[in-house]
């Protein structure tokens, strides 16, 4: 299992991520992610649970390129999860950080983190409604609405990035309509299945972000805002239509890196673990996002081939 203390400090993170900027949540969902990996999968080998201990820890100490950018050899990443004063806590409050999320909903919001770090926030807190004071809460919801004004990201074209907004995309790009969570989930997984490393992608956060968009609408709806799916699933769908509209850079990026063991392995931790790019908050928000998107559907042929995927994602 994940030390417990990781739930209440991400949670903190969280609060604290909107006086660094809306991409300092990243830090504070990476560590409550860690902590649901735990739950998800409590039978796993104890070094897959001190692998992900220690990817925690190096997002704490500020190693994650989402933490901030202070005076040269100084962070200030460590403080974001120290503990607020002591609070009483109001379950209620947790509505706040819905209602902050449906006003940035409409259309994707860099690539889904509007979504992302509210849903994780929300989990956390009805599950632990004795973390929902009014300094977490009311710091959540500060961050959540920082994505108001912000589209839906960046994709990479042959002459450079484009933001999501400026993109016109064919009707017939082969994206299948779905209005329902199951939908939505057997539309990513195929697309897990079909990734090929030949086909190298850039922008909108990746088939990881559409994965883990995808999960976090799921959640919305089981811990108790279901008004928000329909909204949020319409735009997940032009979120992975954005994605795959792009071009394939294989001759600019090359190949795609392939890990030769999963991360639920003891093996995948050996040795030199893969630090690549964001990978240091976006490899257990994957682990978690992958389990919580898998659970609306009812195909286990379809799930294990998707899992055998994830090899190409972290």
């Amino acid at each position: 299992m994940i030390d417990f203390q990781y739930l209440s400090q991400g949670l903190n993170a969280l609060a604290r991520a909107h006086q660094v900027g809306p991409m300092a949540g990243h830090l504070g969902a990476a560590v409550v992610a860690g902590y649901f990996v735990g739950e998800q999968r409590p039978d796993l080998d104890p070094k897959v649970y001190r692998g992900i201990e220690g990817d925690l820890e190096r997002v704490k100490k500020g190693e994650s390129v989402f933490g901030s950018r202070p005076k040269q050899g100084e962070s200030r990443d460590p403080e974001l999860f120290r503990p607020f004063p002591r609070q009483k806590a109001d379950e209620s409050l947790i509505d706040g950080i819905a209602e902050a999320l449906e006003k940035t909903l409409g259309q994707p919001r860099s690539s889904g983190h509007n979504v992302i770090f509210a849903s994780i926030a929300i989990r956390a807190l009805k599950e632990h409604p004795e973390l929902a004071t009014p300094a977490v809460t009311d710091g959540i919801r500060k961050l959540i609405l920082r994505f108001t004004s912000i589209h839906a990201g960046w994709g990479f074209h042959e002459k450079g990035r484009v933001s999501g907004d400026k993109v016109k995309l064919s009707p017939k790009d082969g994206v299948p309509e779905y209005a329902s969570a199951n939908g939505m989930a057997h539309a990513v997984l195929d697309e897990i299945i079909r990734y090929d490393p030949r086909y190298r992608r850039q922008g909108y956060g990746g088939l990881v972000h559409v994965c883990n968009h995808a999960a976090a609408i799921t959640d919305l709806a089981q811990y108790g805002y279901p008004h928000l799916a329909p909204k949020a699933i319409r735009s997940h769908r032009r979120h992975l239509r954005l994605w795959k509209a792009l071009p394939n850079l294989i001759k600019k990026l090359g190949p795609g890196i392939i890990s030769k063991h999963s991360a639920h392995s003891p093996d995948y931790w050996k040795g030199k673990v893969r630090y690549d790019s964001a990978l240091l908050t976006h490899r257990v928000k994957t682990m978690f996002g992958f389990d919580e998107l898998v659970a609306v559907v009812d195909d286990d042929a379809k799930v294990k081939q998707a899992y055998a995927k994830l090899v190409h994602l972290i």
